[in-house]
């Protein structure tokens, strides 16, 4: 079979940030990078599943809304993938992505969707864990520009 594209990236060589993995038509697929990939540190099941459940609340509640398509986890426990339609410029979304963190990182209260009946996993959740995650995105991508998108 053909490889996948982001199975040509070199993972050794990846850094925390924010990436442009692929163009499909109109569907730009970025790479939220939170953890140093191979690195011994990687996302807590919990804080990964909370930050999924406050990102993509954010993210759907956007002005963006209407754009995005997908906002998940990557298996590897490194990060998130963000789909947007290209009717987001790559301005707009690392905008979108670094106001997500913040108010992941200032969030307080019960996080949405984590009732048994909105979830497949309700009691999974660690919101400290979620927001110790969104405190340090947010230093990697301050100042954070387009010239930094491409692997």
């Amino acid at each position: 079979m053909k490889k996948i594209a982001s199975f040509t990236v070199d993972h050794d060589k990846l850094e925390k940030g924010m990436y442009i993995s692929r163009i499909d038509g109109d569907a730009v697929t970025y790479d939220i990078r939170m953890k140093k990939p191979n690195g011994g540190d990687y996302l807590s099941n919990g804080a990964l599943h909370t930050f999924e459940h406050l990102f993509a609340t954010y993210a759907r509640n956007s002005e963006f809304s209407e754009s995005v398509i997908y906002v998940g986890p990557m298996g590897c426990l490194t990060g998130f993938y963000l789909i947007l339609r290209d009717t987001v410029t790559h301005e707009q979304a690392i905008r979108l992505v670094q106001d997500s963190f913040r108010f992941v990182a200032d969030f307080s209260g019960k996080i949405p969707g984590s009732e048994r009946r909105e979830c497949g996993n309700y009691l999974l959740h660690d919101l400290e864990g979620a927001k110790s995650v969104a405190s340090d995105m947010i230093d990697v991508l301050k100042g954070y520009t387009t010239d930094k998108l491409n692997y």
